[in-house]
């Protein structure tokens, strides 16, 4: 039921954010959550979308980028969508951008071959009213085939979603796996100084642009977590002197309680279906793991240990949560069945382990690990093997899988000096091979949690 607490947001502002971030605002409907898409042919080539015609690998790519040509699409909007497609390709660290002025007609492969290109992409961005459509193709350099052909129409203000989604065929298409440049990050926006910094729950693109705060900064506020099926967010805020679990609606702008619950309510994350929230709940000198319906708001303990019991993630597929508890003496992370029972220890490295999160592949667990002083961030298999860090630092935490579980978005801090002086914190991301760790632009932040697409 809804929460007689003052609302953590004005009805005013949700009402703004939810119209801003509802998805019933683009045109038409069709495959990407209401971006009108109507494919092109080749001219002449009937079977010109060969699916079988692209054999490039992700393993490849690893070695070297693929060159691909993308030429501008035109000035004004239409060169801020070319840059959003090349920045989401290169950035990644699978491609290598190359530009090029836009071909008439069918492109000179040849010309593109000799460049060392494997792919090129054309096209043209139409304004119409208040509308853009934008005509996209992506081809086969080595084949001359057309891999893609689409055009998409929505609301002008929608430029940048567009760009994501072409980024994203492109890389499907070349790379045989779901892209993910089409999604959205929560996280928590600090400001002021270290001992006395406001936190704010803010939302932006993956790629660090178009980044809004959601609450003032009046409470402290943590731990954001996107729910898997819809616009919801769940997170944990000290509203009114009382920490405790929330949940906002992008779409509706309605706020409510997660559960009354006696003790202190944190670490939040949904059930792959959405239909639940697994968090912790402290009892006496510890904390036990419960999981509420979002539907009755009933309530089910899973663990009962006596320990510090935190951080539950689940699988893909909801039949196991991974989470960390001191059970055993020391922090480390344990792998048990969604329904409770018992608890396999998987973590045997040296140091505390923390902060695990289960990859949407489910070949993964990513993981924080204090030892000797220092943060490290890696990954292993849901079984403990095949431990390998990726990252290192004063603080690299929080980590959250990409939605398609090849890159990893974390929390990086720098250590501070006297009265705070040099400290730092900010959002990286990295792939799983533990290459191409870049900062995002989104200022002072923490606590990232990466959205599904069209989120």
């Amino acid at each position: 039921m809804m929460s007689s607490v003052k609302p953590l947001i004005p009805d005013d502002d949700a009402a703004r954010l939810a119209s801003a971030f509802s998805r019933r605002g683009f045109m038409g409907a069709g495959v990407a959550g209401g971006l009108m898409a109507t494919p092109l042919f080749a001219a002449g080539a009937a079977h010109a979308q060969d699916a079988g015609a692209a054999e490039i690998t992700v393993d490849q790519a690893r070695t070297a980028p693929i060159p691909i040509v993308l030429p501008s699409l035109g000035s004004g909007v239409a060169q801020q969508i070319t840059d959003v497609i090349s920045a989401d390709l290169g950035n990644c660290g699978l491609f290598r951008p190359i530009s090029a002025s836009m071909p008439q007609g069918t492109p000179a492969f040849a010309t593109y071959k000799s460049m060392g290109a494997r792919a090129v992409m054309t096209g043209k961005v139409v304004e119409q009213g208040s509308s853009l459509r934008v005509e996209f193709r992506l081809w086969d350099v080595l084949t001359g085939k057309q891999l893609q052909g689409t055009a998409y129409t929505a609301a002008s203000q929608d430029w940048r979603r567009i760009a994501h989604v072409i980024a994203d065929v492109i890389y499907s298409r070349l790379l045989g796996e779901q892209g993910y440049f089409n999604s959205r990050i929560a996280y928590i926006a600090r400001s002021g100084p270290r001992a006395r910094q406001v936190t704010r729950l803010a939302i932006m693109d993956q790629d660090g642009a178009d980044s809004r705060y959601l609450t003032n900064g009046q409470w402290l506020t943590l731990t954001p977590r996107f729910n898997p099926a819809n616009s919801e967010l769940a997170f944990m805020s000290y509203a009114n002197y009382r920490p405790r679990v929330y949940l906002f609606n992008l779409n509706t702008g309605q706020q409510r309680l997660l559960g009354d619950f006696t003790g202190i309510s944190f670490a939040p994350r949904f059930a792959p279906n959405g239909q639940s929230v697994i968090l912790s709940v402290t009892r006496g000198g510890g904390s036990d793991i419960f999981v509420v319906d979002l539907a009755t708001m009933a309530r089910r303990q899973i663990t009962s240990s006596g320990a510090i019991d935190t951080s539950p993630s689940y699988s893909p597929d909801g039949s196991q949560i991974v989470f960390n508890s001191d059970r055993g003496g020391s922090q480390q992370l344990y792998v048990m069945s969604a329904s409770g029972g018992e608890a396999k220890r998987i973590s045997y490295g040296h140091g505390r382990y923390g902060s695990p999160v289960w990859s949407p592949r489910g070949d993964l667990i990513a993981f924080s690990r204090i030892a000797n002083g220092s943060f490290s961030l890696g990954v292993m298999a849901p079984d403990g093997t095949g431990e390998r860090i990726l990252t290192q630092g004063f603080t690299v935490e929080s980590p959250t899988f990409c939605p398609n579980g090849r890159v990893l978005a974390f929390c990086r801090q720098s250590a501070a000096g006297a009265n705070g002086a040099g400290f730092a914190t900010g959002i990286n991301t990295i792939d799983i091979t533990g290459f191409h760790e870049r900062a995002l632009p989104a200022g002072s932040a923490s606590d990232p949690a990466w959205s599904g697409l069209n989120k």
